[in-house]
Order: structure tokens, then sequence, then C-alpha cells
């Protein structure tokens, strides 16, 4: 069984029922996914809408033909901060694009003053830890995460940890966590990589979240998120460039240093060709709906739980350990999971269905101990 929930590892609102989504949303998310039936791990890469995969293919024709607009992407990067701010609930000028979660957890970390302490999650995605693990003039120490919050006093710098844990989907109380960070006076860097584009996160509780985009935010590998509170001072564009410009393309030469007054001084030159396709996919996120999608999630999750005899995790992401390896009889069945951790991982997203959840739970049961 995965583990179960505790006072610091439980959703942020109510759980979702065990429940067959209603037919305006299947309907919502038939115009705009093409089902793919099996698959299970969008904790490993998420599917994208149709518009987006076909925005992608334009542009990679383009790029073929000599086409490219390379002045037209500054709006697809504008249109993706400001869907990623809608979902995360912030505001675009917010939000910026650096690329990879640990660009930003690298920012993060390079910008605290020598001897600062770190807390986090031993558990932890090695994208949220390496970069201030790496970095000698901090001090790290790293607990089980269902002590976390515990741990956390005036001694504490930064809180950094994931919202849901990569590896069997335990997702975090944040509003302990603003709360606990608040009291004793802690910065927080939380990663939404696992929940962005499923839960609701309410990221100007937090100084800085990050998030890689090609998982639960159905976009193209390479693009990245972060969201930092308009009350942080601490955290220096150290990755500055000419798109971190006010107006990047008169920021191309020469001083003086004139970076953006808001977020998007934290963001690098972009992947042009994923942009058009990142800005289609959050769109259509935000379409859906957060607390619809979430509902969906969480419901197929539990289900799928539930079908095996073990209790609700109540996030996106089930784990389940096995006495003998399943991944014939999935791979046989066109079931999609991944093996995390020893365990097998099972992620649903909102274009997945009942009867992906059923399957891999019949599949799965004869592995069972």
């Amino acid at each position: 069984m995965i583990p179960g929930p505790d006072a610091h590892a439980r959703p942020t609102s109510d759980p979702a029922p065990d429940a067959a989504p209603d037919s305006s949303f299947t309907d919502d998310v038939g115009r705009r996914w093409t089902a793919v039936p099996g698959w299970c791990n969008t904790a490993t890469v998420g599917i994208p809408p149709r518009a987006a995969a076909t925005s992608l293919r334009q542009c990679v024709d383009d790029w073929e033909a000599g086409r490219l607009d390379t002045v037209g992407f500054d709006d697809d990067v504008r249109r993706a901060r400001a869907a990623f701010a809608a979902l995360v609930g912030t505001t675009t000028d917010r939000v910026a694009m650096p690329g990879a979660l640990s660009i930003t957890a690298g920012l993060v970390a390079s910008s605290l003053p020598d001897g600062s302490s770190v807390l986090c999650a031993q558990e932890d995605f090695t994208s949220v830890l390496f970069p201030f693990l790496v970095d000698q003039r901090l001090t790290v120490r790293t607990v089980p995460l269902d002590t976390l919050l515990d741990q956390v006093d005036h001694s504490v710098d930064l809180v950094a940890v994931s919202a849901v844990q990569s590896a069997d989907g335990r997702v975090l109380d944040l509003d302990a966590l603003a709360a606990t960070a608040d009291e004793h006076g802690a910065r927080t860097f939380v990663d939404v990589s696992q929940a962005a584009g499923w839960l609701p996160i309410g990221a100007d509780r937090f100084d800085v979240v990050g998030a890689g985009a090609y998982k639960w935010l159905c976009s193209p590998r390479g693009v990245g998120f972060l969201a930092v509170r308009d009350d942080v001072d601490w955290l220096v564009p150290r990755l500055a460039g000419w798109y971190a410009g006010d107006d990047p393309w008169d920021s191309i030469y020469g001083e003086p240093l004139r970076l953006a007054p808001d977020a998007r001084r934290f963001t690098v030159s972009p992947a042009w060709l994923d942009m058009p396709a990142t800005a289609t996919a959050l769109e259509a996120l935000d379409d859906v709906g957060i607390d619809r999608i979430r509902a969906h999630d969480v419901a197929l999750a539990n289900r799928f739980l539930g079908r095996l005899g073990l209790d609700p995790s109540d996030s996106a992401i089930a784990s389940v350990a096995t006495r003998t390896d399943p991944a014939a009889d999935l791979a046989a069945a066109n079931i999609a999971t991944a093996g995390r951790g020893g365990r097998t991982r099972v992620s649903f997203h909102l274009y997945s269905t009942l009867d992906d959840a059923d399957l891999a739970a019949a599949l799965l049961e004869p592995h069972i101990p």
C-alpha cells in the first residue's frame, strides 16, 4: 500500500469522489484531446491536446521552409505565462519561463545568503534536492516528508519541497506549509511539476514556485515556469540574457543593464518551436478547469486503488507494491505505467478513463502481495 495520509501529506481541499465524470467534462476533453487508451503515465509525460500537437508540427514545417516568425513567438510566450498564472493562482506579471525545474531550483539556491539553512524532504525528486546539496555555501538538512513541517523553526531559512511527490503521489498540505513558513519566517520554494495542471496551488502564498511543463501541463519537454511573489526581493536574475530585458528586442547589445521590472527578468531565451504548443496546451487546461480536472483525476486514482482493496491516495498518482513484476502483463495490454522506488506508479489525467483505471487494477491484482 502507498503511505497513508497523515497530518502533513494530504490534499489541500476535500477529496474528490470515486465517481464517473459527467458527460459535459467528457465532451470538453474529447473536443480537445485524442483518446490514448491505457495511458496511465502522465507523471512521466503528458499527452498534448490535438491543437498543441498541430501547432508544434506547423512550427517544424515553418522552420524547415524558412518561414519562422521569431518576433511572433513573443505573443506565444505571453499567452503561456498568462495561462500558467491562471492555473496556479497568480498573475501574469509574476510568471517567468526559465526552462527546467532544476534551473529554477538552482536560481533559488544561488540567491540565498552564505550559510543559509535549507530544509528538504529526503524522498524528494533530485531536481529539487541537488541544486541545494551541491552548493557548499548552504547547510542542507533532509528529513522524511511526513515530519517536514514539524521540523520548521526559526533556524530554517528556506523550505524546498515538492507539492506532490513524484515517486508515490503524496500530496503535501500546502495550507500548512504556507502557515508554518510564515509563522517561523522561512522562505519557501515549491516544486509543482507533479501538481500544476490538476491541483489548485495558490502560488502567491509561496516565495517561489517552479514547474516543468511536460507532465500535467501537457506541453513539450524543455519548457518550465517560475512564479515569484511580488515582495520577493532576494531572488537574483543570474541567468539574465537578452530576453530578460524590459524590451527584449531592444536588449540585444550593450550596456546599460535594463531588465524587465516584473518576473520576466527571470525568463531565458525561449525554445521558440515549443512556445505555441505550450500556450495552446495550457489554455486548453484552463478552459476545462482545474477543479473539474482534479475531481476527475483523483476519482480515477481512488477507484484504481479501491479495486485493489487499498486506501485512497486522494492524489492523481497512485503507487502500489507488488510481489512479482507486472511489466509484461501491463505492456501486453497496452497499459503504460512507470516503475518508481521499487513500486508500480500509475497516474491519471483528464484524458484517462474508468476503463483505464479498472484494467490497470485488474492487471496488477495478481501481483499484489
